[in-house]
C-alpha cells in the first residue's frame, strides 16, 4: 500500500500491522498493550478495534471485548467477523437475546454462516 508521503497514514498502517502480527503469533499481552495504546491516539481504527476485541475474547474477558467490538461495528456495521465474535461474547455472558440479534445480523451478510444458523435453529 502506498501512502504518497503521508507519515501519519504510514505510521497507522505500520502499527495496525504490528498488532495483527503479534496477535497472529499468540503474543496477546503485547498485542493488547500496543493496540490499546494506539487506540488512545486513533480511536476509530476498525481493524485494531476488532483485533483487540478478538484478543480479549480469547482471554475470556467478554465484557471488555464487547466494548471494542461494538466500537468496531459502529464503523463497519456489517463486519461478519466482528458480528460473530460479538455474538459469542454475548453467548458466553448468557445474554441470549443479544447473541441471537448478532447472529441474525450476521446472517444478513453471511447467509450460510453455519454457527449462526445452528444457534438460531435454522438447520
Amino acid at each position: 500500500m502506498r501512502f504518497f508521503g503521508d507519515p501519519v497514514r504510514k505510521r497507522n498502517a505500520t502499527i495496525a500491522k504490528e498488532v495483527r502480527q503479534l496477535a497472529k503469533e499468540g503474543r496477546y499481552d503485547e498485542a493488547l498493550k500496543v493496540g490499546i495504546r494506539y487506540l488512545h491516539d486513533v480511536p476509530d481504527n476498525q481493524d485494531v478495534l476488532f483485533v483487540v476485541g478478538g484478543i480479549l475474547y480469547v482471554k475470556r474477558r467478554y465484557t471488555s471485548a464487547l466494548q471494542y467490538l461494538e466500537r468496531a461495528l459502529e464503523i463497519g456495521r456489517y463486519d461478519p467477523e466482528a458480528l460473530a465474535v460479538k455474538a459469542e461474547c454475548h453467548f458466553k455472558l448468557e445474554q441470549m437475546s443479544r447473541a441471537r440479534q448478532c447472529w441474525r445480523d450476521l446472517l444478513e451478510v453471511d447467509p450460510d454462516n453455519i454457527r449462526a444458523r445452528e444457534m438460531l435453529d435454522l438447520d
